[in-house]
């Protein structure tokens, strides 16, 4: 595995077999420099490719879960490819500019996706190439994002926009949790450590993956391979709004996508589940959930979030109520109430207590 462009920055700590930083010596102060300020997260593990060519759109169009057809220069979005039966096997985040389609994907993930592509290719104009030894991905993220970019001398697009740099591009995407903006940047691996300089020296500050991910989590936002199984399909997460278009033509897996979107009912639903805590090792992705002794799920990323304790994204059976009494791994678990149908109602306000006790037990436990 390629090391990551900020490994080497004084106070990195690289877990064993990674390639980025977890932190910096301190995750949770990370952690509050992404919510309030700006934070700089080295995310160069992530995969890259570049799709330049006449017929790349038209050609992604055909092979992903998005509408592509018409996607216009300096423009980004997310897209799915499935398996025949419907099922998620890579996301892509997206960025289109100058001619080139460039997706960054889960790391390690890249080869398996080139090989699709290329094989898909035809007789069509496109040119797909893995190119993560030459290109690498960063995130500015935090509500003083957009000022350090300025002072930086890189632009801030709106969001959804993606504007050309000298060496790469900006892209605004999703916020990561409420009002926490994220701008990635596509630079080169030579000059990483420049830009990487001009952020800090702009009022960026160094923030490992775990903020990042803290503050993902938080915000419901899913990873592929971590927080789906090999069973998810788009139905069962908020790529549903985000990474599929519901009136686009035909694309593998679309069959099953509309046949559940039209019965109104996933086998599962993606939510966020609070954790007492107690253990010092937190679970890991694939721990099951249990009610009772009835296993109604599995957890994906499980974290440590400087406001709401230990938080999980968890894809759980759709009969589960939202007031469950619920445990993974050992620890006392609570479904989120804004996971609860409906509005504001006797069971989300059941499901306020459960989570008020599961917080409970880590305050006094």
């Amino acid at each position: 595995m390629t090391q990551g462009v900020l490994a080497g920055r004084p106070g990195a700590v690289v877990p064993d077999g990674g390639a980025v930083a977890a932190h910096y010596g301190d995750p949770l102060r990370e952690q509050r420099t992404l919510a309030e300020r700006a934070g700089l997260v080295d995310r160069s593990d992530r995969d890259v490719l570049a799709i330049p060519g006449a017929d790349r759109l038209t050609w992604l169009h055909d092979l992903t879960s998005q509408h592509l057809n018409a996607l216009t220069d300096g423009t980004g979005t997310e897209a799915l490819v499935l398996s025949p039966q419907g099922h998620v096997e890579h996301h892509l985040v997206l960025a289109d500019l100058d001619g080139t389609t460039w997706a960054d994907v889960e790391p390690g993930t890249g080869a398996a996706l080139h090989t699709f592509l290329d094989r898909m290719r035809f007789l069509l104009r496109v040119e797909p190439a893995l190119v993560s030894d030459r290109w690498a991905v960063l995130t500015l993220a935090g509500r003083e994002a957009s000022a350090v970019l300025g002072s930086a001398g890189l632009p801030a697009p709106e969001p959804g926009r993606v504007v050309g740099t000298d060496g790469g591009w900006v892209r605004h995407t999703a916020d990561l949790e409420d009002g926490v903006p994220a701008f990635d940047l596509l630079v080169a691996r030579d000059g990483a450590a420049a830009v990487a300089d001009a952020l800090l020296a702009a009022g960026a500050t160094l923030a490992g993956l775990d903020a990042f991910e803290a503050l993902r989590v938080a915000g419901r936002r899913p990873r592929a391979g971590v927080d789906t199984d090999h069973r998810t399909i788009p139905n069962e997460l908020s790529w549903l709004r985000t990474a599929v278009h519901l009136e686009k033509g035909c694309y593998r897996g679309q069959e099953t996508v509309a046949r559940v979107h039209n019965l109104g009912r996933p086998p599962r639903r993606l939510v966020l589940l609070h954790l007492d805590g107690l253990a010092e090792e937190l679970p890991a992705a694939g721990t099951p959930v249990l009610s009772g002794t009835r296993e109604v799920g599995r957890v994906g990323t499980v974290v440590r979030h400087h406001e709401q304790g230990v938080i999980a994204l968890a894809l759980v059976k759709q009969s589960v109520a939202v007031d469950a009494a619920l445990t993974v791994g050992g620890a006392a678990a609570a479904m989120d109430p804004d996971d609860a149908p409906g509005g504001l109602d006797d069971t989300q306000a059941a499901a306020r207590e459960r989570v008020r006790a599961v917080r409970s037990a880590t305050i006094h436990g």
